[in-house]
């Protein structure tokens, strides 16, 4: 079953987009097109959003694209597609613009008039306005064109205020420019784990060194103490005792094997432990 796109309640006037694939085959070829916005070209799935974002609202799909614009992440609508959407809809009386005085006494007034009721909603946007929200000297068309660029923000103001069920949420895109850009919302990076550190190795204390310089010298036999000098050696490689420590051991069990060479190997009747 095709899937509809929003329609308004004015007549239809040129292509007609009846379903969601008519849209994006639309959308696809509008995008590889010299009549894609710059934002959108290339883009088919931005095209067919706005197609059907300017739908709502009450443009056709070419009006769309030329009057609907992404700004800092926000769905806008220009200015001058603003005022025609207002002044085409039935709610709407009438919407009078003016812009007077010179230099810092410059002021833009949007007089916006809905239909029924008895006062029409009036905005005045004024050169101190423009300083006070940092849009005065600002680079940009605001810079070169000042009068054009309060006249909007009196228009964007006072339409939203009076016909906000035509507008449907959506701010002019000029307004939407002048609203800081939204930082990236940041997501904590995990830690890494790190590998637990191995498990320090208990080192030969003097009492240690004492018991084995002991039981280097109790040995009776050769066998011994070359049992003894084995452990010693094992024990140095798992980092127990220390090379100096070693050295020493090593030495009093090449002397007490020079003595026990010359007397002879004798019955050993208990061992002390290395």
């Amino acid at each position: 079953m095709a899937t509809e796109l929003s329609t308004n309640t004015a007549p239809a006037r040129g292509l007609a987009l009846a379903s969601m694939d008519d849209a994006f085959r639309f959308a696809k070829m509008v995008a590889s097109s010299e009549f894609a916005p710059k934002d959108f070209r290339g883009k088919p799935e931005s095209c067919l959003l706005a197609v059907q974002h300017g739908s709502e609202v009450g443009l056709g799909p070419m009006q769309s694209l030329q009057s609907i614009a992404v700004i800092n992440g926000r769905p806008s609508v220009w200015g001058d597609a603003a005022l025609a959407l207002v002044m085409g809809s039935p709610v709407c009386e009438y919407v009078r613009e003016t812009v007077t005085g010179d230099g810092d006494a410059m002021v833009a007034t949007c007089e916006a008039k809905r239909r029924g009721y008895p006062q029409p909603t009036t905005v005045a946007f004024s050169v101190a306005d423009a300083k006070k929200a940092g849009l005065w000297g600002k680079s940009g068309p605001g810079t070169q064109y000042p009068k054009r660029m309060l006249q909007l923000r009196a228009r964007g103001f006072a339409l939203r205020d009076a016909f906000p069920d035509v507008l449907k949420g959506l701010v002019t895109a000029e307004e939407a420019q002048d609203y800081p850009a939204a930082e990236p919302v940041k997501t904590p990076q995990a830690k890494p784990q790190s590998m637990p550190e191995p498990a320090a190795r208990p080192e030969a204390t003097d009492a240690d060194m004492i018991r084995c310089r002991l039981a280097i010298s109790k040995a009776k036999t050769s066998e011994r103490l070359l049992d003894i000098k084995q452990t010693v050696e094992q024990r140095t490689d798992e980092g127990f005792y220390t090379s100096v420590q070693t050295s020493e051991l090593f030495d009093l069990i090449d002397t007490r094997l020079e003595v026990i060479g010359t007397k002879g190997d004798a019955y050993e009747p208990e061992e002390v432990q290395a």
